[in-house]
């Protein structure tokens, strides 16, 4: 079978987008071409599928699958671009608009400038912060903050919470030192963490300003992930190293994204949504 793709990323981190607005695919599907399209040897490469659906609670709706094919929840890079081809193909007529995702529904901005699409703006809506909500073990109605958590006799400290995805947040004092390849898998598999969980490393630059290297469930090392950019935001005002309701650029290895924990408890983030390539590609049951 042929199926139609397009190619898109937000700040490195790429995906394969499928549009159920113009062809029809079984659910039971989905995983299998996740897998199949991100293998960079024998597919084309990608961190895994996005799947752009029709939606009866929003404009549109959205599914992400890992490149291990098994399917998350909410993606901040992943809604950038969702919202950047939705408007660019007509499947909505303004510039303001809904998606539905696995972990509610967000809010869409589109910003036009004398060159096209700008930046786009998302509000990825209000953090869970007790423990029964990321969901992680142990006291329910407890907010984890600051907690121990042993590696390879190593102690660190974890923030914990759900921003559209579980995420384990842990300060250091420079990145360049970080394990990740070593500590991402640990803890992202961790018992304590039922449905596994995105792994942020932080540095605070100053009060305005950090650096975030991710570690996501599912797909390892990406060059950038918006809701783990939300998640270290939110964490790094949970731990009193930055203020809440400020403009923070958080740099990601793919580049930067603006992100701020407002006042009514939305967290809003902004960053570009770029186009690759567009084909189709054989995929075969």
């Amino acid at each position: 079978m042929e199926i139609p793709f397009t190619k898109m990323h937000g700040l490195g981190n790429n995906y394969i987008y499928i549009d159920l607005f113009s062809i029809q695919l079984h659910e039971s599907w989905f995983s299998p071409i996740a897998k199949a399209v991100a293998n960079v040897n024998t597919g084309i490469g990608s961190d895994g599928l996005i799947i752009i659906h029709p939606s009866k609670n929003a404009n549109l709706g959205m599914r992400i699958f890992n490149r291990d094919g098994s399917e998350g929840q909410s993606c901040g890079n992943g809604l950038r671009c969702t919202a950047r081809y939705a408007y660019d193909h007509f499947i909505v007529d303004d510039a303001n608009f809904t998606i539905e995702t696995r972990a509610g529904i967000v809010q869409a901005h589109i910003k036009e400038n004398v060159n096209g699409i700008g930046d786009i703006t998302i509000n990825m809506g209000k953090p869970l912060l007790l423990r029964k909500d990321i969901p992680m073990i142990g006291k329910g109605d407890d907010v984890v903050i600051g907690e121990d958590f042993t590696l390879d006799e190593e102690k660190v400290k974890i923030t914990a919470l759900f921003m559209g995805n579980p995420n384990a947040v842990i300060f250091v004092d420079d990145l360049q030192n970080v394990p990740l390849a070593k500590w991402g898998p640990l803890i992202e598999g961790d018992p304590r963490f039922p449905n596994r969980v995105n792994v942020e490393f932080v540095e605070i630059v100053n009060e305005r300003e950090i650096k975030v290297a991710v570690w996501e469930r599912g797909s390892g090392a990406t060059q950038a992930c918006g809701t783990g950019a939300c998640a270290a935001v939110v964490a790094s005002v949970m731990n009193g190293h930055i203020g809440r309701n400020q403009q923070i650029d958080v740099h990601l290895p793919g580049g930067k994204l603006q992100i701020s924990w407002s006042g009514s408890n939305d967290v809003w983030m902004t960053g570009p949504a770029t186009y690759i390539a567009k084909g189709t590609f054989t995929f075969d049951m």
